[in-house]
């Protein structure tokens, strides 16, 4: 019980903390304009950073509650503060025109750390699908065997040695073999002398200085090793170590975890009762209550033909079902009002077509005008989860706040609440049923009564024309209709287009938050983002969405994301990270890996068909396209022009405007050179733009910690890693990963305990390898500048001065900038 009134209260604080923000966002009377855009932008950042808040505990109390019930209800609340935070994150790029926003000010006002601002990525996007996952891995490897393909395993072959070659080797080796053997004789002289030296000694020495020379190396090593175990205490006082009983998790912490583990597979089997359940109240409310029902709608309808006929002096039209069906005539209204609801909608669906332009016009010139009279200022845009976001906390307030759960001690699911809930989906379902009964017996009582024909001819012309406009919306063909899903992944798997992503997460991509950025900007200068905003902004635009469709339809849509910056700073990785975060298929479009495959211009069409057939059947997906730039290069290189690296640029643009909310599909490129590309052709095709920098000294410090780790090595005291995070800068990851695997060979890793590594090895590795100079970063930063959204960010910096300049001309507004 106490496990799950633990997620419990979570829950409970989530929706106290969703109330309060509900309250601020859709307040009695409408916020006034904010002129000020700084202040405006404190605002959205605050509310980003509570939602933020709001969706980690949702997202662990969704991840470890057992009861089916509270978890559906949960997972509705979880998917609505999701598309709410993607909404702000939007919001803060368009008031602020920068992918990248610091809240350092924010966070400490609202006693956070950093790592509370990170986006938890829901394990249910794993979790879920991982039965399609697994059969999606057994068809790999099924493809992957009848292909011979072994991974990462290349042929054994053997290499011939030419006479010369041979003889280096073999005196190589015996020169070896000579070198260590007169070593070994030299030692053993070496040795000899020694004792020889010491035996004299002892001759000489007398058994007090003897023990007087003992005592003294004695006390030293003791003193020594207080004074190290001293300082090691007061340092873990001080909290600038960290003790070495907390580095293995406790008992406690083991439990919990196997109880977390536990709880995985708990949840199935509630799941499972649950669907039992609802398979057999839906049988028993269709018997039970299913015929009481009937009879109940076919005499509420037929006492509304009688009403209908006494006030109005004939029998009504039927409604439609498409308008509603009887629900219409059970929404408490006089038979006069429901008359003239659907005589009004008639006359709506007449009018439709002759509005057309003037009217459009007319709207837009209204439209003009509002808005000319509209108080000028900053306003949030509008929400499509706020209204969802209200109505879940409603739903929590009145079924699951005050529910006494005393005898549900095993979580388990609700009679009651099932039957409350099926028993409309039954009702919906039995007033279909009555309707077409009740259609016939409606027109069987004009032909006996009125004899009045009912005016089929508008509801077939109607079908006409929406037959016409269906046929319309049938323009692609489908190019491979006579195969199976299965096959079509078969061939892109043989022709490697789609291919395994490698086994990395998003929190794999080290990199530790921007400390500055707050100053920075309050200063004028623009500051790089760090790797963490770098895995922040990756999450929102290309995880969250990806992983839950709900998300996916309704947030801003992001159909394609190019990521900058240069080579070794993760971004093929992270690319990676979004297929396994997510689930998703990898596609490769990229201008190398589609040459000579799929040849011609129809052979092109059949390839992204391919592509994007499979993609839409098994999404989500990823299509990625490395070395973006080479579709839209401005002048081909020669030793390029054979490969014909632009050979996309006319068709994928047309199939990108083809995707569309409800097709989990992303597009993704990577470009370590964007210079050589046109940049209105580049812009145009990729949504967002995500420039990725070199690590900053806190990236690197963490980084050198974690990868030493991960190689096998050992972090002490005599390693300085912040001497070489220091030296260490412009080198990228990429860079660092090489050289700690060059330095933790197997023979380097067993001389650690008598050996410790110190910062100074690290220094010829890195001498080796050019880093990335502050020049490229720079021409980088110039080319980001010439985007759309560079430009956007300039005009306001400039906008901003021209303000300061000027402060006499104004008069309220221009104080406050000053205050400002």
């Amino acid at each position: 019980m106490s496990h799950s009134s633990t997620y419990n209260k979570l829950w409970s604080e989530a929706h106290e903390e969703l109330s309060s923000l509900l309250d601020q966002e859709l307040p009695e009377e409408p916020l006034r304009p904010e002129r000020d855009r700084v202040v405006f932008f404190q605002r959205i950042a605050t509310l980003y950073v509570c939602y933020a808040q709001i969706f980690r505990k949702l997202d662990e109390a969704y991840d470890q509650s057992v009861h089916p019930q509270k978890r559906r209800a949960i997972r509705q609340v979880l998917e609505g503060v999701m598309g709410r935070v993607l909404e702000l994150k939007n919001e803060m790029v368009e008031k602020e025109f920068s992918e990248y926003h610091y809240m350092d000010d924010i966070i400490q006002d609202l006693k956070l750390t950093p790592e509370d601002l990170e986006i938890p990525i829901p394990r249910y996007f794993i979790h879920e699908r991982n039965k399609v996952l697994q059969d999606r891995e057994r068809l790999f490897a099924a493809i992957l065997n009848q292909m011979d393909v072994t991974e990462k395993t290349e042929p054994n072959v053997m290499r011939i040695l030419t006479l010369e070659r041979a003889i280096k080797v073999i005196q190589v080796a015996e020169r070896a073999r000579q070198g260590r053997l007169r070593a070994k004789f030299m030692r053993e002289i070496h040795k000899d002398s020694e004792r020889q030296k010491k035996a004299d000694e002892q001759e000489a020495v007398s058994t007090d200085q003897a023990a007087v020379c003992i005592q003294k190396v004695w006390r030293g090593f003791m003193q020594r090793k207080m004074t190290k175990r001293l300082r090691e205490e007061e340092m873990i006082f001080l909290g600038m170590a960290m003790d070495p009983k907390l580095s293995y998790p406790s008992q406690n912490e083991l439990a919990a975890q196997n109880n977390k583990a536990n709880r995985l597979t708990k949840q199935e089997e509630h799941e499972d009762d649950y669907q039992k359940s609802i398979v057999s109240v839906i049988y028993q409310l269709r018997d039970v209550e299913g015929p009481e029902m009937k009879e109940t709608m076919k005499d509420q309808i037929r006492q509304w033909f009688i009403e209908c006929r006494d006030a109005t002096g004939s029998f009504p039209d039927y409604p439609e079902e498409e308008n509603g069906g009887s629900a219409l005539i059970f929404a408490e209204k006089t038979p006069e009002e429901l008359a003239e609801e659907l005589a009004a909608k008639e006359e709506d669906d007449a009018n439709k077509k002759p509005k057309g332009k003037e009217e459009i016009k007319e709207k837009g010139k209204k439209g003009n005008v509002e808005d000319e009279e509209e108080e000028p200022g900053l306003k949030m845009l509008p929400s499509a989860y706020l209204a969802d976001l209200e109505r879940e906390y409603k739903t929590f307030s009145e079924v699951w706040k005050n529910r006494n759960e005393s005898k549900n001690f095993s979580q388990r699911h609700e009679l009651e609440l099932i039957k409350d809930e099926k028993r409309k989906e039954i009702e919906v379902e039995i007033r279909k049923q009555v309707d077409e009964l009740m259609r016939q017996e409606l027109a069987n009582w004009k032909l006996a009564v009125d004899k009045e024909k009912s005016g089929k001819g508008k509801g077939a012309a109607k079908k006409k024309k929406a037959s016409k406009s269906g046929k319309k919306k049938k323009k692609d063909k489908d190019l491979t209709a006579d195969r199976t899903t299965e096959s079509l992944f078969e061939e892109l798997v043989e022709q490697e287009l789609l291919k395994k992503a490698e086994n990395v997460k998003l929190k794999d991509y080290l990199g530790d938050y921007s400390y500055l950025g707050t100053t920075l900007r309050q200063s004028d200068i623009e500051p790089m983002p760090s790797l963490s905003d770098v895995r922040q902004v990756v999450a929102l635009y290309a995880v969250l969405p990806l992983g839950s469709q709900a998300v996916h339809e309704k947030v801003p849509l992001v159909k394609s994301i190019l990521l900058v910056g240069p080579s070794g700073v993760g971004k093929k990785m992270l690319v990676h990270a979004i297929c396994q975060e997510t689930g998703a298929n990898l596609f490769d479009l990229s201008p190398l890996n589609i040459a000579g495959k799929y040849p011609g211009k129809s052979g092109l069409q059949m390839m992204l068909h391919l592509v994007f057939k499979v993609a839409r059947l098994m999404q989500p997906s990823v299509i990625w396209i490395g070395d973006a730039e080479k579709m839209f290069y401005k002048k081909v290189p020669k030793d390029e022009k054979e490969l014909d690296p632009k050979r996309l640029k006319k068709d994928l643009p047309k199939i990108l405007k083809s995707i569309k909310g409800e097709d989990c599909v992303l597009i993704v490129g990577t470009t370590n050179d964007p210079h050589s590309a046109d940049l209105k052709s580049l812009c145009k095709f990729y949504n967002k733009i995500i420039l990725i920098p070199r690590p900053d000294y806190a990236s690197r410090y963490v980084m050198w910690k974690e990868l030493i780790k991960k190689n096998g090595g050992e972090l002490t005291s005599v390693l300085d890693l912040s001497s070489l995070a220091k030296i260490s800068d412009g080198y990228t990851q990429g860079h660092m990963v090489q050289v700690v695997r060059s330095i933790l060979t197997e023979r380097r890793i067993q001389q650690l305990p008598k050996r410790p590594l110190t910062a100074s090895e690290f220094v010829p590795q890195l001498a080796r390898i050019d880093p990335v100079f502050q020049e490229e970063e720079e021409s980088l930063k110039n080319w980001y500048s010439k985007t759309p959204l560079g430009k956007k960010r300039i005009k306001a910096a400039l906008g901003k001065e021209g303000d300061e300049e000027s402060p006499k001309k104004g008069g309220k507004g221009d104080k406050k900038k000053g205050k400002k």
